[in-house]
């Protein structure tokens, strides 16, 4: 561990990871949600302008792409980092807690930016490197689907990368560590409405009604079994009912009855089968209680997050040169967490790593989504090495 500490912060790095220090809790106090991220993208823009990165903007509405080239050849890659906060109410008391209430950098994407903007300076000092990077900073990633719009928008037609490269940091893992898989490490993520329309009456007369709340829990309670009856012990699925809207008053049974919520899976076909589940039991226990439904599923759903296997046979080589052999682990657990990264390795090859951002009980290692979780900053220069490496590695050879 000395040895990586040492190489993570030599002597070149002490100097950027102050300034990244005071970006990023700048960046903090100052969260904005989906394609809103008017502060983050005014403060890369200004940032990459002062490093010499000539800058596009508007893609997405607030997303940026730097492009800097460095010797001449033919190849190119992009590196990626998400913009966006959440719509959470902040915790922490800090000097840098949140200006903006009810919004949060609750997920890090803080730290995200950060750590690509470090790396954008330190390349563009040396441009020890032959071809092009793209330094994509995407909007609208929690729900937003800030990727598949700016692909929409031609991201990939005006920044041609042949491969694509993404990280997130990983509460709970400590400094200096990596987790990835080849294949499928972060799931679809797919939400839903299911609409129930009964008969109102008078509480006091419940048999003039055709109560939707009744049906609703039935239903909630049958939706369970899509996992548990219904997929194979080893396929890996998860439903979950997080709203329920209904009723006016306390002695009114209401005409209708709204519940919402996620389901995810690793895999396609689960994927197809968790949807029809779900509108199979709801028309199902709607017609028995003489009801009737509408199942909604909503757009920007995201896919299942694939990490191909060569780019992340390389991402592995260069953690394991930056960090060490044992602080890598390749075949890391996939998560049932979504990432609309996911739609550009639907398009480009790519990787997408774990960072660690803190050992379990020691700083950095609050949930993500959760009201006093806070990027950590000495996991900022961990992440512009392996930027920086990853980038001088794809590119090291004159491809003209």
């Amino acid at each position: 561990m000395k040895n990586l500490i040492q190489d993570a912060l030599k002597e070149e790095m002490k100097d950027l990871k102050e300034e990244m220090k005071e970006w990023r809790r700048l960046l903090h106090q100052h969260p904005q949600t989906s394609y809103e991220e008017t502060f983050a993208c005014e403060f890369v823009q200004k940032k990459l302008q002062e490093f010499g990165i000539p800058v596009h903007a508007g893609l997405a509405k607030t997303g940026v792409v730097g492009v800097l080239k460095g010797k001449p050849g033919r190849k190119k890659i992009a590196l990626r980092a998400d913009i966006d906060a959440l719509n959470i109410f902040e915790e922490n008391d800090f000097a840098y807690q949140s200006k903006f209430l009810g919004k949060m950098h609750a997920c890090g994407h803080d730290g995200h930016t950060t750590m690509l903007l470090g790396a954008a300076k330190l390349l563009s000092q040396t441009k020890n490197f032959y071809g092009e990077v793209y330094f994509i900073f995407q909007p609208a990633e929690e729900g937003g689907a800030g990727a598949e719009k700016m692909m929409k928008e031609g991201l990939f037609e005006k920044f041609p990368a042949d491969t694509i490269w993404g990280l997130h940091n990983s509460p709970g893992l400590p400094l200096g560590h990596v987790a990835v898989k080849v294949g499928s490490m972060m799931a679809s993520a797919d939400e839903f409405e299911i609409k129930i329309h009964g008969k109102g009456s008078h509480a006091a007369m419940p048999h003039f009604s055709n109560d939707p709340i009744l049906i609703a829990a039935h239903l909630i309670t049958a939706l369970q079994s899509i996992v548990a009856r219904n997929l194979s012990p080893t396929e890996s699925g998860v439903v979950s009912v997080t709203m329920m809207h209904a009723g006016s008053a306390l002695n009114i049974i209401p005409e209708q009855v709204s519940v919402k919520g996620t389901f995810r899976t690793l895999e396609k076909s689960v994927r197809t089968n968790i949807m029809e589940k779900i509108k199979k039991i709801s028309s199902g226990i709607c017609e028995a209680f003489g009801a009737k439904c509408e199942v909604i599923f909503f757009p920007n759903n995201y896919p299942v997050l694939v990490n191909s296997k060569k780019e992340t046979d390389f991402a592995i080589a260069v953690a394991e040169k930056c960090f060490g052999a044992n602080a890598v682990n390749g075949d890391a657990e996939p998560t049932l967490g979504g990432e609309d990264f996911a739609f550009m390795l639907q398009k480009k090859p790519g990787s997408y790593i774990f960072l660690g951002n803190g050992a379990k009980g020691e700083k950095g290692s609050n949930p993500l989504h959760t009201p006093k979780y806070d990027f950590n900053d000495d996991a900022a220069p961990f992440g512009v090495q392996y930027w920086v490496e990853l980038t001088q590695a794809q590119l090291a050879e004159n491809e003209i």
